[in-house]
C-alpha cells in the first residue's frame, strides 16, 4: 500500500508539473514533448486504479497520434508566435478575470460544503471476477452508454467538418477537377480535327478557346 502511495504521489506530481510547463513553456516544440509526458504520467494513474485498457488507450491514441501529429505541425508549420502571444497578452485580462470568477466560486463552494461537499459514498457494484477490465468497460459503453458514445461521434464527425470549412481556403488561378465537366464531355468539345499544310506550325488556337469555355 506504502509502495502505490508513493507512486500515485510521484506521478501526480510528473502530472502537474508537466502540465503546468505546457502552459508557460514559450517554446511550442518544448510545450508539446512536456505534453507527451503528462500523458504518460496520467497513464500510470490509470494503471494505479486498475484501468490498464484507458492507460493503453491514452499511451496508444493520444501519445502515438495526436501528441506526436501536434509535434509534428508545430515543427512544420510556419506560424507566427510573436502575432500569437500579442494576441495572448491582448486577451490576458478577460481570460483572469474569467478565471478569478471561477476560482471564487469553488473557494465559496468549499468552504460553505466543506471538502466533502455533503455527498452520500456510493458503493460500487460488484465487478464480476471471470470478465476483464476491458470486457467490462466494453460492455458498459456499447449497452448502457451506447447513445452517448453515438451523439460524442457525432460531435467529433461536425467539428472535424467544421474544421475542414473553416481552413479550406481555394487559391486562384488553380485548376481543378470537375466531375460534372468530365461527365458531359462529347466529341465535339473533346477533340479538335486540324489540318496542318505541309511545312506549317499547329497553332492551338482552337484548343485555347474550348479551354477558355470550360
Amino acid at each position: 500500500m506504502e509502495l502505490t502511495a508513493a507512486f500515485f504521489y510521484l506521478f501526480a506530481i510528473l502530472m502537474i508539473a508537466s502540465a503546468t510547463t505546457v502552459i508557460v513553456a514559450k517554446n511550442p516544440v518544448h510545450a508539446v514533448l512536456f505534453l507527451i509526458v503528462t500523458f504518460f504520467n496520467a497513464a500510470g494513474l490509470f494503471v494505479l486504479l486498475g484501468a490498464e485498457f484507458i492507460a493503453m488507450l491514452l499511451v496508444i491514441v493520444y501519445v502515438g497520434a495526436v501528441a506526436v501529429l501536434f509535434l509534428f505541425v508545430v515543427m512544420m508549420l510556419d506560424v507566427d508566435f510573436a502575432e500569437l502571444k500579442a494576441g495572448f497578452i491582448r486577451n490576458a485580462p478577460v481570460g483572469l478575470l474569467v478565471g478569478g470568477v471561477v476560482l471564487a466560486e469553488l473557494v465559496a463552494l468549499f468552504v460553505a460544503k466543506g471538502f466533502g461537499l455533503g455527498m452520500a459514498k456510493v458503493t460500487a457494484a460488484a465487478i464480476p471476477q471471470d470478465i476483464s477490465n476491458t470486457e467490462a468497460l466494453g460492455r458498459l459503453i456499447y449497452t448502457r452508454y451506447v447513445y452517448f458514445f453515438e451523439a460524442a461521434g457525432l460531435v467529433l464527425l461536425v467539428a472535424m467538418i467544421g474544421a475542414i470549412v473553416l481552413t479550406l481556403k481555394h487559391k486562384p488561378n488553380v485548376r481543378r477537377q470537375s466531375i460534372s465537366a468530365q461527365v458531359n464531355r462529347h466529341p465535339a468539345t473533346a477533340m479538335a480535327v486540324v489540318k496542318v499544310k505541309s511545312g506549317e506550325a499547329i497553332v492551338p488556337d482552337a484548343v485555347t478557346k474550348r479551354e477558355a469555355a470550360e
